[in-house]
């Protein structure tokens, strides 16, 4: 199956591991959008409150219009200790959660959001922050959280999908790498062994090694070199085998010669004549030391497997 195979393997954990980051990355980029919402609304607030400190009184359908493109239900401004409710409108429910945005701990983001998600009916919440430009000590608005929550969905959908797409490109492009710089350098090393293995005599399929750097290069120079003292050992145990075969041949034909010799000595032994008489022992220490070398020589080229031994 593929998945069982380096390149498979790689591609799963490839795509395992780009997902998990993403994962990882997706929540606190959760919690930034959640924050920068809420801030946009504290600004648009601000601006829609403007309209309001500029006139000593607007009509009821502007304010309504005003906390409508803020986003916003009512808001509050504090300048120089004097907290003054600038616009206000009807709210739905009550305020269910309170939010002060201006030291935001990571942490807290990171709950809140995840809250909010966890949560989808509608709420009303208050958030405190900084006016822009110095504008006051702080604004306070309260706004829904539907729209909020609806915001964060989609940004996290969008992050996920782009997390999927940069994750498939990302392990396909990983994917060739691999089986061009690994896979297939290693194809070609276990191809050579198998080669090499069904004629570890034939020096033609020792491997060549090429002209790859790294663990690659290393390992068929280390499988050249192995390969090399194997054919080496295995042509001189070819060669003795041989040597041994033409002696063993050599001696057992002087065998048979020399026996033949030492019958016609045996004959010659009964003769009268001195001097045959004189020499005939030297001849036969010499046919007699000839036949036991020979005999020697044989038995030591006899292949015999040992006796069983008890343990």
């Amino acid at each position: 199956m593929f998945l069982h195979t380096l390149s498979g393997r790689f591609l799963v954990l490839t795509v395992l591991f780009v997902m998990l980051a993403e994962v990882l990355i997706f929540v606190p980029s959760v919690a930034r959008f959640r924050l920068d919402y809420m801030t946009d609304r504290l600004e648009r607030a601000q601006i829609a409150s403007l309209a309001r400190l500029a006139a000593d009184a607007i009509e009821i359908e502007l304010e309504r219009e005003l906390l409508e493109n803020a986003g916003v239900f009512n808001v509050v401004l504090r300048r120089d200790e004097v907290r003054e409710l600038v616009l206000t409108s009807d709210m739905p429910s009550p305020v269910a959660a309170k939010f002060d945005i201006r030291q935001p701990a990571a942490g807290a983001l990171i709950r809140d959001a995840l809250a909010r998600l966890l949560k989808p009916g509608p709420e009303v919440v208050r958030v405190i922050g900084h006016p822009v430009q110095d504008a006051g000590l702080l604004i306070e608005v309260t706004m829904p959280t539907r729209p909020l929550r609806e915001a964060m969905l989609d940004y996290g959908l969008r992050i996920l999908v782009l997390s999927a797409v940069i994750s498939a490109m990302t392990a396909t492009l990983l994917f060739f790498a691999v089986r061009q710089l690994m896979v297939k350098p290693m194809r070609g090393v276990v191809s050579a062994m198998q080669s090499y293995a069904e004629a570890p005599e034939d020096a033609r399929r020792i491997i060549e090694p090429s002209s790859r750097t790294g663990e690659i290069g290393e390992a068929e120079a280390a499988l050249k070199s192995m390969q090399t003292e194997l054919t080496s050992m295995l042509r001189h145990r070819e060669r003795l085998a041989s040597l041994g075969s033409a002696v063993a041949k050599v001696s057992h034909d002087l065998r048979n010669i020399l026996t033949s010799a030492q019958l016609f000595a045996d004959r010659i032994e009964a003769s009268d004549d001195p001097v045959v008489a004189r020499m005939l022992p030297k001849l036969m220490n010499s046919i007699s030391r000839a036949v036991h070398l020979c005999e020697r020589t044989l038995a030591f080229g006899k292949a015999e497997e040992p006796s069983p031994a008890l343990m």
